[in-house]
């Protein structure tokens, strides 16, 4: 007897042709090219919310320091006129910032039980008390430079402050001279160096001048700026990677140079006036941001500034008590 045997054959299968294969590969290329922009977009947008709302918070904790220490900002930077060490900003406001263990840590360390007047500095604190550890709220995620260094993205202004460099290049002085072009502020001493809030144009200083909040402030809280972005590799008092240290750039850019004036990575060679320490041009403030860099105002609003903006508006709304109107900044 025959027996049928019944055989399914899968009908053979045609391969893709070089050309094909090209193809695809061509779409995927294209399609990848439209996708990564886009992504980079995205993590943009997303690092420049976050920058924003760091300094929204140091806003805050510089008003919540005045409301506990007689209606007086944090001081930019505090030494004893020896030099010494004994702080910034970003140390006297770290209670503010849920940081008390730390602060604690550095005031133990320190000999004191008060920064300002004890007669050590924050120097012999540092690695102790800090364990060689940054904040986490003081780099902006769109600073790549030295990632986990002790340096800062954000500073205090010292404001439309004279700053004459060391290298004999000086493009910028002119404008710290505000009365000259109608701005309403007059010279002042060179990089904040001043010990009382009269020769101090900003909020801050390195020195540790004394800034009533709000009454030093009468061009009004929502026309003067507090604090701002600077990047650490174009700034070389930045580069030195102590966010505790009152002479390490905490407190050290003014307006009179335009925002973004040097790229956000700089290396000292070139002329003088493109040298990370020359500082009538490289105490700029700065960021990785296109086109402007963000700013904490007085009253805790956050605005991002062209770097185009107009220098007699830069110049008013960074002077604390110029008595003109800023005008439209934005």
């Amino acid at each position: 007897m025959f027996r049928f045997r019944w055989r399914f054959r899968w009908p053979s299968a045609r391969g893709f042709t070089l050309i094909e294969l090209l193809v695809v590969i061509a779409i995927i290329a294209i399609l990848i090219a439209l996708l990564v922009p886009a992504v980079q977009k995205v993590r943009e947008a997303a690092a420049r919310i976050q920058c924003q709302n760091n300094l929204k918070q140091l806003a805050l904790a510089c008003h919540s320091y005045a409301d506990t220490n007689q209606r007086k900002l944090p001081p930019g930077g505090f030494t004893s006129g020896n030099w010494d060490n004994r702080g910034t900003w970003i140390v006297y406001t770290l209670p503010q910032m849920e940081q008390n263990g730390m602060y604690n840590r550095i005031i133990q360390f320190s000999g004191g039980t008060n920064l300002m007047t004890t007669n050590n500095s924050v120097d012999n604190a540092y690695g102790n008390a800090q364990g060689g550890k940054t904040l986490p709220y003081i780099r902006c995620p769109s600073d790549d430079h030295m990632p986990g260094s002790m340096a800062t993205s954000y500073m205090g202004s010292v404001g439309s402050q004279c700053a004459i460099g060391p290298n004999g290049c000086d493009p910028n002085q002119t404008y710290c001279n505000g009365i000259a072009w109608g701005w309403g502020y007059a010279t002042s001493p060179d990089h904040g160096n001043d010990w009382t809030a009269a020769g101090i144009r900003g909020l801050f200083n390195r020195l540790g001048a004394t800034i009533n909040f709000p009454s030093s402030i009468p061009d009004g809280t929502s026309n003067t700026i507090m604090l701002g972005e600077g990047t650490p590799g174009s700034h070389d008092h930045l580069a030195q990677n102590r966010w505790d240290h009152f002479n390490c750039g905490a407190a050290h850019n003014t307006t009179i140079i335009p925002i973004n004036n040097l790229p956000p990575e700089k290396v000292n060679t070139g002329g003088a006036c493109t040298q990370t320490n020359n500082w009538n041009t490289s105490w700029s403030f700065a960021s990785r941001h296109t086109g402007g860099a963000n700013f904490a105002f007085a009253d805790g609003s956050i605005h991002f500034l062209a770097q185009g903006i107009d220098r007699g508006t830069y110049n008013k709304l960074g002077c604390r008590a110029d008595g003109l109107p800023t005008g439209n900044y934005e």
